[in-house]
């Protein structure tokens, strides 16, 4: 028989389980203000499937955890976090409690990364977990979307050298991929939210619709991008960020380290007196 101590060690909550568990409860307290009962009980209001998906990556996003997209906690998972938010919160009123911090209002900003750490620092913690996001065999034969990430960069560094901007929107364009693969551009600018030029952001934002373009163009020789209006610069820096996302894919290239790319960056930046 086995004693009740190595039960207990066994049904213990796995890293895994508390971190769907935090991403809940973050999420409920965004969705609280939208649909919590009023005066703490009763049914909860209805939130759409796009609320509930933009809570859960907003709340993984501001806890800056590695968590692959597939374990995101279920919606009904974020329903009973916020049952129990509003739970306690009827129970610490009627006790003469002091009611809990306020819950943000469902358009406010959510809280950002880049207003508590260094840049470089947000960038290797969105670039980690890239590395556990797998991807078709058939469009992305090199492998893991670190890999791909790793050889833009790579690519872009051998075109522009000293543009830390488009570098940076090589190296970070799929970042969201580890946050929302539905739509891991949107989740990867939240993501970088403050931590990025808006040049960069900007190219990040339109690089699927530079790849669509050169797809469909003869030979890849596209010279425009379906409803982007930019200057000529901008339309060729794009295109650019296209191509080179096309390119970096390629079984066995070699790529440098995050800490290499990141090490080239700041290298960058603290060159940037030069231009003066």
């Amino acid at each position: 028989m086995r004693p009740d101590k190595y039960k207990r060690r066994q049904q213990a909550p796995r890293a895994d389980d508390r971190l769907r568990q935090q991403i809940a409860q973050e999420a409920a307290r965004r969705l609280y203000p939208k649909i919590a009962p009023e005066a703490g009980s009763g049914p909860l209001g209805q939130a759409s499937e796009a609320d509930y998906s933009t809570a859960k990556r907003q709340a993984a996003a501001v806890l800056g955890r590695r968590i692959r997209p597939g374990d995101l906690p279920t919606d009904t998972e974020v329903r009973e976090a916020v049952v129990t938010l509003a739970r306690d919160r009827a129970e610490a009123e009627a006790a003469g409690a002091a009611p809990p911090a306020p819950e943000p209002e469902p358009d406010a900003e959510p809280p950002r990364l880049a207003d508590h750490l260094d840049r470089f620092a947000l960038y290797k913690l969105r670039l980690d977990p890239l590395e556990s996001v797998k991807q078709s065999a058939r469009s992305h034969p090199e492998g893991d979307a670190l890999y791909h990430s790793l050889q833009v960069f790579e690519l872009a560094r051998a075109e522009r050298p000293f543009d830390e901007e488009f570098l940076l929107a090589a190296l970070l364009h799929d970042v969201g991929k580890a946050i929302d693969l539905g739509d891991h551009v949107t989740a990867g600018l939240e993501a970088l939210d403050g931590a990025i030029p808006e040049r960069t952001r900007w190219l990040i934002a339109h690089h699927r619709e530079a790849r669509a373009a050169i797809d469909a163009a003869p030979g890849g020789r596209a010279r425009r991008v379906p409803g982007i209006e930019a200057d000529e610069q901008s339309l060729e820096d794009l295109l650019l960020i296209g191509r080179l996302d096309r390119d970096g894919r390629v079984p066995g290239a070699p790529v440098p380290t995050v800490e290499e790319a990141l090490a080239y960056l700041k290298g960058l930046e603290d060159e940037a007196y030069l231009d003066d």
